[in-house]
């Protein structure tokens, strides 16, 4: 499994974790909690051996492992993206190689004769018997098993991976860890781009899990259901809290210590203050001076060996762009379609997005809701039809993926390319309102966790003046208390929002006028029953 001993993590000069040990051992169940920024995925990538790059995060002490590991990042990266999707998954216990050679054998059989077919048709028996010895019909049942309950299914895992959406390749991964049979698994929000079923399944999967799991999630339902062990990582006092219990004797055991921390905290200022006060009283005696030191340093002492107290948690001032005027209907999409091979994403699309208008995109995953927005601004091109830029048309995309962030630039570096116009002083401020303050607008944006980037991706939008925002999942990865900034700047923004998201609040909070359902295209009125397929979709 793995163990660690004096580990500690610093970004620049911001101390993450000192000096923590741990263990994750069979059966052990664990949540790793956090505010955003906290370190909870670069903790994850250093117990995973992943290692960290950046020559902004510097970390100490030993981490040893034994058996597999299973581990899913925010940001999966595939490598070659023309593997089919369900050789991804197979290639986790290294049968994807046989199955190929075993197709290739039986499109032989089909398309030669003579002693070419009959080669091919003794190759075909021999690796077929060798693979139902082995047990790989049955391995390969159990992927596809896995795979159908994360919401993809067979049309889905025989194409290529470049062809999926991002959501898409996610829940790939997510298959590909879990057919691993890993001795240990470390998820790194594995319900992002989930609809409900796959999370209920996900739920009862790991509650049977009989390995050990480390689990980042926002997602309250998850933590309540499958952990037995809560690692709280608090980088206002640099500690990592383990408490050995389920979540909702965590969350009351939390208050307590704080409580406790606290009280502890003010007797012994209190009776140090009285001790320093005494001192300074009796300095002035020459007799007196030596007493005096003593009984500083026991003031000095008593304060020394205190537990710190939490610190409260800053919240980012996440809000939306002033949209710039702009013509009566600022965009509009005629006979839009996506065609990846053979197989048709969606077609036809035709949409209009007024001033001000608030636009819910619906569809089951994979029905094209991603690649609708990307086609909307600009960044993929549609295979049919054409979009309009109206009068005074400014776009403001928020990308699941984030990929309008450059990894290879800093904080600050992708802020100022998204405000030219903006002075050095200004630039900061925002970024300082979106928790990116002092060293922290210097890190490289690869470093960046999940809700970093979210709220990295979100301050490039208040200063782009956009009037129409193209939102794809913006609560992803984000803490509850930044979820409920994000859902107070839905309600007021003025400009017109087009948005994706499996999140109920989200939808709620923006109050759209219309509903657009994928792929068929339809275009309705919004109404509260919409709601229900939220989650499902």
């Amino acid at each position: 499994m793995i163990n660690g001993q004096n580990v500690s993590m610093r970004i620049g000069t911001r101390e993450l974790l000192r000096d923590a040990n741990f263990r994750i051992d069979r059966g052990m169940r664990i949540g790793l909690v956090g505010r955003n920024g906290a370190g909870k995925t670069t903790l994850t990538r250093l117990l995973a051996g992943e290692g960290v790059t950046s020559d902004v995060i510097e970390h100490s002490g030993q981490i040893t492992r034994s058996g597999e590991i299973g581990y899913l990042p925010q940001d999966p990266r595939t490598g070659d993206l023309t593997v089919l999707a369900r050789d991804r998954v197979l290639s986790a216990r290294g049968i994807d190689d046989t199955i190929r050679r075993i197709r290739k054998a039986e499109i032989e059989m089909g398309t030669s004769t003579g002693a070419k077919q009959q080669k091919a048709m003794e190759r075909y028996v021999r690796l077929d018997a060798e693979f139902t010895a082995a047990g790989g019909w049955a391995v390969n049942s159990q992927a596809a098993t896995i795979m159908d309950a994360l919401g993809l299914p067979s049309r889905v895992i025989e194409q290529p991976l470049e062809t999926l959406s991002g959501g898409q390749r996610r829940r790939v991964e997510l298959a590909r860890i879990l057919f691993s049979q890993a001795d240990t698994l470390l998820l790194d929000e594995p319900t992002n781009h989930l609809d409900h079923d796959s999370i209920v399944w996900l739920r009862d999967y790991l509650r049977s899990y009989s390995g050990g799991f480390v689990v980042i999630s926002h997602s309250v339902d998850l933590l309540e259901d499958t952990v037995n062990t809560v690692w709280s990582l608090d980088a206002n006092r640099a500690t990592l809290d383990v408490y050995s219990m389920g979540w909702k004797n965590y969350l009351k055991q939390r208050e307590t210590d704080e409580k406790r921390r606290k009280r502890e905290r003010a007797n012994a200022e209190k009776k140090a203050s009285t001790l320093m006060a005494q001192a300074d009283k009796m300095r002035a005696k020459a007799t007196k001076a030596v007493a005096a030191q003593n009984m500083a340093r026991r003031a000095n002492r008593m304060l020394e060996g205190l537990e710190d107290v939490r610190a409260a948690d800053r919240v980012a001032n996440l809000r939306f762009p002033d949209p710039a005027p702009c013509g009566k209907t600022p965009l509009t999409g005629h006979d839009l379609s996506k065609i990846y091979g053979s197989l048709e994403v969606f077609t036809a699309v035709d949409l209009a997005i007024d001033r001000g208008s608030k636009v819910v995109i619906l569809g089951l995953n994979g029905a094209g809701k991603t690649t609708l927005l990307r086609i909307l601004g600009g960044i993929e091109q549609p295979d049919t039809g054409v979009v309009h830029p109206g009068h005074g048309l400014k776009i403001g995309y928020y990308a699941q993926e984030h990929e309008t962030i450059n990894t290879e630039w800093t904080v600050y570096e992708n802020m100022r390319r998204a405000a030219p116009d903006l002075d050095d002083t200004n630039v900061r401020n925002v970024l300082g309102s979106f928790l990116f303050s002092g060293d922290d607008a210097n890190k490289p944006a690869g470093v960046l966790s999940g809700g970093e980037k979210t709220r990295l991706a979100l301050a490039t939008l208040v200063v782009s003046a956009a009037n129409v925002l193209l939102l794809d999942e913006p609560t992803n990865n984000l803490d509850p208390a930044s979820r409920e900034e994000i859902l107070r700047a839905l309600r007021t923004y003025e400009g017109a929002v087009v948005l994706v998201s499996h999140d109920e609040g989200a939808v709620e909070a923006l109050n759209p006028e219309r509903v657009l359902l994928l792929p068929d295209g339809d275009e309705d009125l919004w109404s509260d029953d919409y709601l229900e397929l939220i989650a499902l979709a």
